[in-house]
Formats: C-alpha cells, sequence, structure tokens
C-alpha cells in the first residue's frame, strides 16, 4: 500500500492522504452497509441484520450474504480516510470511491459510526450494483442493522428501466420504507431536457413498502400524464416487483352493444397458492344486470389446468328477441387442460358448455371471428420420425344458424404415421392410419339450386336446403341438394403405405419411382333421411387401392451473368384399379377439393380419407425458374391431368358431390398456372389460374401481392370464381382484399383493410386502426365495419380502444355501433 502521507492530529485521528488506490478491511466495511442499507429500499432486494462485532468480521459476514464472487478485491479511493478513535469512526472523505464484486459506490463523504453501528453517506451517493440498477441519493443515515434511517433525495433507476423518486426516504421496524412526495415511472427522461416531466407516472403522498407483507401502499396516489393529473385516488395498494403472483384488482375492461348496454368489468385476482389462483371478473351492464364470470387455475408437477364459469340472469331479455338470447338464465363452463406423460407423450382436454350459440359473442367472451369451439380429450406422442394423435370431439356452434343436431360428435379420430429411419430397396418407406367413428343426429343438407331457394320462400341461411320444401322424389332431392353430413354413425378404419426412391442418371433425368397402397374397412348405420344420397340400411365397406408409378423430370440448366434459369418439364403416370363403392362410403373429410398447382402432382388429389382416386392417370406439366444475382426470381408452372384409363373417380360424385366442377371431372382436365415474381426481397407477387380445357374461360383467378416500401408494407388479393351450383355457390364470386401498414416514426403506425365484394358492387369488410408503442406507454384504437353474416346480425360495427400502461397493466373499450341488432 502507498500513501503519500501520514498526518498525526489530534489524539486519537490519524489521517492518511491518498495518491493510489487502498485495500482495506475498513472499506470493505463502508461498501458492505452501503450496499445492504441503500438495497433495503429497493423492493428486489433482501434485507438482513448481523449482530455487532469487529468491522472485519461484520464486514466479511455481510458480505458471505451478497457477494457473487468470494474471491473479489476491494478498490478505495479517496482524497483521505480518517480513524477517529476518539469518536470510534471511520471516514472516507473526498471523491470516495469503493469497488467491489462488479458494483461501485460514490459519494463525497463516507462515515462509519462504529459506536453507535451507524452509516452515514453525504453528497452525491451514488451505488450501481452488479445487477445494473442505480441508486442515488443526496444523503443517506441508516442503522447498522438497517432496522431504521433516512435517505433525502433519493432515485432508484433499474436495468429493466423503472425508475423511482423521493424527496425522502424512512427506514423502520426492519421491514418497513417510506417514501415521502414519492413518484414511479417506466418511461425513460427526455434526453434533450431531463427535467421535462415523463409521459406518464403515479405520484403519491407517500409510498409506504412493507417488506414482510411484499406490498406497496400508496396514500394519495394520482395518475399523470406529460405532469397533468388525470385521474386520482386516496388510497391503493400493489404487490411488489419481487412478487410475480399477489391477490389485487387488475385492469379494467369497458363494453358497449345495443343488446345489452354499457357494461365494465375490474377483474380481481386472487393468490391462493403460489400454483393455484383465482381470477373474478363480474361485468355488469346496464341493460341486463350482472354477469359473473369466475376462472380457477392450477398447475401441477406434469402440466396445467383451468376451469372458468360465467352466467346471468338476464334483466330485458327483449333485447335478444328472435335470437338464441331469448332467455333469461344464460351462460357457460369452460374448460382447459395439459399434462405430460413423458418427453414424448402427453394429453389434455378442452371442454365448452354453453346455455345457448351466440352467448359467448353477445357478452364478450371469444373473438368475433371464432364460429365454433370444440370440446375433446385427447392424447399425443410424437418420436423422430413418427406421430400419434387421438381425439374424442364435440363441436358446438356459436351462431344464430348453428342447428347442434347437424354437428358431429367424433368419439374417437385417431392418427398414426411413421416413417422408417433405414431405407427399403434404397428407397424411403412411410405409413399411416387412420381411424374415425362419427355420429350426426341429423342430416345436414345444403340447396344446389338458387332457383329452389328463391321459390320455396325460405328465410334461413341462403344455401340451406329444407327437405319440406323439397319433397319426396328421390330424384328431386338429389337434384336440389347435396349432402354436408350424413345422420346416423360412420365409423371408418384406414390404412396407407408409401415407398418411393429418387435416382439421377448420368445425363442429369430425375427418376422416381413409387408405390402406394390404401385399404379401408367401414361400417355405416344410416338413418331413413340420408337417403337418397346414402343407402338407409346397415352397411360394411371394404375398399383397397393400390396404386403404382413413375415421375419423371429433366431439368435443364444455363448460367448467364445475370444468373441462371432452370427449364424443368415434368411428367407422372399412375396405374390404379378404378375405385369401388363410390358414394357407398360417406364422405365426412374429403369434401374440400381445389384442383391447382399446388396438388396437380399428388397422387391422390382429395383432401381426406373417405375418397380415394383411381384409375390410370397422368399428370404432365414444365416448370420455369429464373434466380438473379441481385436476390430476385421468377417461377412459373403449367400443367394438366388426364384421365388415360378406367374410372375417372372425380366424374362419379358423391353425397356432396365432391368432383363436379372440380376441374378433374372429365377425362382431360382443365389447365392450371402458377406465376411467381419477386424482383426484391421486399415485393413479390404470386399468379395462379385454372383455365377451362375447353374454351380456355377463367374458372379460377387468384393474384396474391406484398411489398414494402420504406415504411410502408401493403398486401392485395384479387380472387375470381366462377359459379358452382352443384357445390351451392350459384353466382361468380369475386372481390379484392387489401390491407395496409404505415410506420410514421419509431411508435406511430397506422392499419387499414377493405374487401370489395365485385359481385355484389359493395364494400362488405373495412378496418381502420391508430397505435402508438414505446417504451412505457401503449394505445390502439381501431374502427372495425363487417357486413358478413355473423352471429345475430348481418352487419357488425366495432370500435376497440386498449390502453396499455408498462407494469400496470393493459384496459380496454370495446362497443358496437351502427349495427342491424334492432331489426333482427
Amino acid at each position: 500500500m502507498k500513501v503519500g502521507s501520514v498526518d498525526a492530529g489530534q489524539s486519537g485521528v490519524i489521517k492518511r492522504r491518498f495518491k493510489n488506490r487502498l485495500n482495506t478491511s475498513a472499506c470493505w466495511l463502508f461498501f458492505t452497509v452501503m450496499c445492504g442499507a441503500v438495497g433495503t429500499l429497493v423492493p428486489a432486494r433482501e434485507a438482513f441484520a448481523q449482530d455487532p462485532g469487529p468491522s472485519s468480521m461484520v464486514a466479511r459476514e455481510m458480505l458471505s450474504e451478497r457477494q457473487t464472487d468470494p474471491n473479489a478485491k476491494m478498490l478505495v479511493t479517496a482524497d483521505e480516510l480518517v480513524y477517529d478513535y476518539t469518536r470510534n469512526e471511520v471516514i472516507a472523505d473526498g471523491n470516495v470511491q469503493i469497488y467491489y464484486d462488479g458494483a461501485v459506490l460514490e459519494a463525497r463523504r463516507v462515515i462509519y459510526d462504529r459506536a453507535n453501528n451507524r452509516l452515514k453517506a453525504e453528497g452525491g451517493v451514488r451505488l450501481k450494483d452488479q445487477t445494473g440498477q442505480v441508486i442515488s441519493a443526496e444523503s443517506l443515515d441508516l442503522s447498522q442493522q438497517f432496522t431504521d434511517g433516512f435517505v433525502n433525495s433519493l432515485r432508484i433507476d433499474t436495468p429493466d428501466n423503472m425508475h423511482f423518486t423521493a424527496a425522502r426516504a424512512d427506514r423502520s421496524g426492519g421491514d418497513t420504507t417510506v417514501l415521502t412526495s414519492g413518484a414511479y415511472t417506466p418511461c425513460e427522461p427526455c434526453k434533450d431536457n431531463p427535467e421535462k416531466p415523463p409521459l406518464w407516472q403515479v405520484k403519491a403522498a407517500r409510498i409506504i413498502h412493507k417488506e414482510k407483507e411484499q406490498m406497496i401502499y400508496f396514500e394519495s396516489a394520482r395518475l399523470e400524464f406529460f405532469g397533468v393529473p388525470i385521474a386520482w385516488v386516496p388510497y391503493m395498494s400493489a404487490p411488489d416487483p419481487t412478487v410475480k403472483r399477489k391477490s389485487g384488482f387488475l385492469m379494467p375492461k369497458f363494453i358497449n352493444t345495443s343488446e345489452i348496454g354499457y357494461g365494465a368489468t375490474v377483474p380481481y385476482f386472487w393468490n391462493i397458492a403460489p400454483n393455484m389462483d383465482v381470477t373474478f371478473s363480474p361485468l355488469f351492464v346496464s341493460k341486463q344486470g350482472v354477469m359473473l364470470d369466475a376462472e380457477f387455475r392450477q398447475r401441477l408437477d406434469t402440466g396445467v389446468y383451468s376451469i372458468r364459469a360465467a352466467g346471468i340472469d338476464q334483466l330485458d331479455k327483449d333485447e335478444f328477441l328472435d335470437q338464441p338470447g331469448y332467455r333469461d338464465l344464460r351462460g357457460m363452463l369452460e374448460t382447459h387442460g395439459r399434462f405430460n406423460i413423458n418427453q414424448q407423450w402427453y394429453w389434455g382436454w378442452d371442454g365448452w358448455l354453453t346455455s345457448d350459440e351466440t352467448f359467448m359473442e353477445d357478452y364478450n367472451l371469444i373473438n368475433d371471428a371464432t364460429r365454433e369451439v370444440v370440446s375433446q380429450l385427447y392424447l399425443v406422442g410424437q418420436g423422430d420420425r413418427s406421430y400419434f394423435d387421438a381425439r374424442a370431439q364435440y363441436f358446438t356452434g356459436l351462431t344464430a344458424y348453428d342447428n347442434q343436431d347437424q354437428l358431429p360428435v367424433i368419439a374417437p379420430v385417431i392418427d398414426y404415421s411413421k416413417t422408417l429411419g433405414d431405407s427399403i430397396f434404397g428407397g424411403e418407406f412411410s405409413y399411416d392410419f387412420n381411424f374415425t367413428s362419427l355420429t350426426r343426429n341429423e342430416v345436414d343438407l345444403r340447396a344446389t339450386s338458387a332457383a329452389y331457394t328463391v321459390a320455396s320462400g325460405y328465410e334461413g341461411p341462403a344455401n340451406e336446403c329444407d327437405l319440406t320444401k323439397v319433397g319426396a322424389d328421390p330424384a328431386t332431392r338429389r337434384q336440389d341438394c347435396l349432402m354436408r353430413g350424413m345422420a346416423g354413425t360412420y365409423t371408418r378404419l384406414s390404412g396407407e403405405a408409401n415407398w418411393r426412391r429418387t435416382v439421377i442418371d448420368d445425363a442429369g433425368q430425375v427418376w422416381t419411382p413409387f408405390l402406394n397402397v390404401r385399404v379401408d374397412v367401414a361400417s355405416v348405420q344410416a338413418d331413413a333421411e340420408d337417403l337418397p344420397w346414402l343407402p338407409s340400411e346397415d352397411e360394411s365397406l371394404v375398399r383397397a387401392m393400390p396404386a403404382v408409378g413413375l415421375e419423371y423430370r429433366y431439368p435443364f440448366m444455363s448460367v448467364h451473368s445475370w444468373g441462371t434459369q432452370t427449364i424443368e418439364p415434368i411428367a407422372q403416370i399412375i396405374a390404379r384399379p378404378d375405385e369401388s363403392d363410390i358414394g357407398s362410403f360417406p364422405n365426412e373429410d374429403a369434401q374440400s377439393l381445389m384442383f391447382d398447382d399446388t396438388n396437380l402432382f399428388e397422387i391422390n388429389k382429395y383432401s381426406g380419407y373417405d375418397r380415394v382416386e383411381g384409375g390410370g392417370r397422368a399428370n404432365v406439366g414444365i416448370q420455369y425458374t429464373a434466380n438473379f444475382n441481385d436476390g430476385g426470381q421468377i417461377n412459373a408452372l403449367f400443367g394438366q391431368s388426364y384421365q388415360i384409363f378406367g374410372k375417372n373417380s372425380y366424374a362419379y360424385v358423391d353425397m356432396a358431390n365432391t368432383g363436379a366442377e372440380s376441374g378433374l371431372d372429365q377425362d382431360v382436365s382443365d389447365y392450371v398456372a402458377r406465376l411467381y415474381y419477386a424482383p426484391t426481397s421486399n415485393l413479390s407477387l404470386v399468379n395462379r389460374f385454372r383455365f377451362s380445357e375447353e374454351d380456355w374461360t377463367v374458372e379460377r383467378y387468384e393474384l396474391e401481392g406484398s411489398a414494402v416500401i420504406d415504411k410502408l408494407m401493403l398486401t392485395a388479393t384479387y380472387g375470381l370464381y366462377a359459379a358452382q351450383p352443384e357445390l351451392g355457390y350459384y353466382e361468380q364470386r369475386e372481390g379484392l382484399l387489401g390491407t395496409g401498414t404505415l410506420k410514421i416514426n419509431q411508435n406511430w403506425s397506422v392499419l387499414g383493410a377493405a374487401r370489395y365484394n365485385l359481385q355484389q358492387d359493395e364494400v362488405d369488410y373495412t378496418l381502420f386502426g391508430i397505435s402508438y408503442a414505446d417504451e412505457c406507454f401503449g394505445l390502439t384504437l381501431s374502427y372495425k365495419s363487417d357486413y358478413t353474416e355473423s352471429g345475430n346480425r348481418d352487419r357488425v360495427d366495432t370500435v376497440l380502444l386498449t390502453v396499455s400502461l408498462r407494469t400496470l397493466g393493459a384496459a380496454g373499450f370495446s362497443t358496437g355501433i351502427g349495427d342491424s341488432a334492432s331489426s333482427n
């Protein structure tokens, strides 16, 4: 240790003036007492007390609880170090800086009163601890045990941008800290003018922190924006930042609709145990009274589950006249759970029970876009190259037009798939199984004739088929209606095996032989209503479909100064027997058939197991790709499919008319094409076509584009779909959807969207929103108009406002305006 000089003044006083750093046990005491004492003022720190003793022993004992590195060295710089044996004080005076274990303490003067076990620091006290937290004060005076004392002009800045200030902080009783004239904000101070009030802050006459209770109490608190008070409460409390879960009130939410009026809820969170809680969210509405709402959650060793219940005795059910909500008592029960069995397996459930179809939508308990919920029990397992999924499902419709008896109960549906890791005859072998059993109480029909729905005078959904209007003649029924779902019970077991191998010859030609085998076994217990779409008697059915095929590709590539281009002819031939029992097997999962570039070279173009493609088929096409050196790309595909022998499965419709007007129902299919163009990473266009083989008329046309221009992001989609009356689409559909987001600056952005129905010559959907977000505050205001069919009404106009204050939470308000509910 080097010193400049040693002065012996009055008896018992030794002064040392430093030119270099000093390492001494007395300085250890300064720092550890300072870290511990000031740390108790910050909720994230833990207070501790020690029995008095020799200073070096106390310091080391305190360090053993706080330090992260037991081998860390203490470095101290000061103008003077004074040992006053008369007053029993150790003083570091003048530009004091103490470094220890990644933390730094600065002050003009630090005094340790050994006789009274008190620590005093004066003049620009600043402590930066190992976490990056900065504590600033004008002065402090604390006991060694930190049970009492005070700090003047306190400021605390945490690494996660939380800021506390107070004119004075007093500590008493060993667990209570009181900030006088305190303030809290997560907003950063203005760089150009630090004295300017933050965006928002909470000020209080007194902020009381009870460490044992882990609670912070605010007396005479007010919320300020830009220094202007906008809300005041005489008293409030909140858990301190050390608490991840604490009982208390959450941020409020507000709602307004024409049926329930104005409403508000202030949720209350009850922390029953570290792994268990309940949230109570009673909703008070002006027209209907009080809706009780509570959700219970619990975490166990292997998983979590929740139960939620809501209900109301409506004061004025006439607001829901001619709607599902026209009843006194309404409610719902919801539950979810998921539990791990091991690393590969888990099981769980989702459950929903509602009094009527539209309760959750009417009381804003679910997203407006949700049209149904699924109650299910499931078991899932996943290996490196295998997957298992078993579920029992019950569907609940959430719109006024849903008929629960027409929705299926699936008990169960089981899927298993596996790909072998070892090759078989040099190729990849995979197999999968599907078992499905479903029951439906009432047949689900859709009209296929616009003339029928108009002439019948039916006023329900535009394409619903009413058997009482059609008549009993089977031919007429089959002509005017298709079946979306059978009445009765349908059980099917399907197994499929695939093998394929890719070989590239010396000329660069790519040959891919493949084998595919499907076997289906089914039992059908039909209802009399299923005639004439399905046989009304019980049946047991077996179907086998083997397929062998070859795919050929021959890419021609050329390299240029601007990039590369590739032309690739593609041909695929598949040989199979004819599909059997067409129309005997119900079609529940293969009704969605869309022939385009994505499934041109699929072995089976149906979307599910209930239909299988049969007969000999050839799929041909040509693909062009150009890759530019600057990152741009062009990709184009054009192709067609041919039925070369046997029955064309798509020409033989089933109960849902699947295959009709698909573009595959003739031996020579429609043309399909794709054109993709992306000149830069910020601009892309994709164009999909389907043209009639006979006269090249457009059957399906889609154009999608996206662009990023500086701070503006745009997307647009145009669709044109020809009429398909045999599938229930009576007229041509044509529309344009556009969305745009403009980021005005770092904080502000604007969102807009609109959908234009060209066939009806109207805008049937609009959305406009503006949002602001920074490090401590968020605001979103949106307005949506949806003219399409909804749960209770034909048109819904909604305004949604959400305000979020960092660390405090978010509050929202939604209201329906200008809707047509009153006319329903």
